[in-house]
């Protein structure tokens, strides 16, 4: 066994620090797509929403006003079922001719 000191300018530490700094990225990446659930269902706020859909916020107002989207309303904070947009999808998918 050596006597040597292991310090911060020592190979296998500069390199297990590298691997730390992987590794809590890789965790910070997977975190920032993760929504809590709540009774498994997530819920999506009206940019996200306009965002998957490609439409404005101000159409998706539209369709909350005519009832063309489910959403709850709590406050001033709107948000949407996921299922409920998937399903929304879904119901409105036309098939294309062939």
């Amino acid at each position: 066994m050596s006597n040597e000191i292991i310090t911060r300018e020592n190979d296998r530490i500069k390199r297990f620090f590298s691997s730390l700094d992987r590794m809590l990225d890789k965790i910070e990446a997977a975190l920032t797509g993760c929504k809590p659930t709540l009774n498994g269902e997530r819920f999506l706020s009206d940019s996200e929403v306009s965002d998957r859909l490609k439409v404005s916020r101000r159409t998706l107002q539209d369709y909350r006003t005519t009832g063309k989207i489910p959403y709850i309303q709590l406050g001033g904070k709107v948000l949407y079922r996921e299922s409920d947009i998937q399903k929304l999808l879904e119901e409105n998918y036309r098939k294309g001719w062939q």
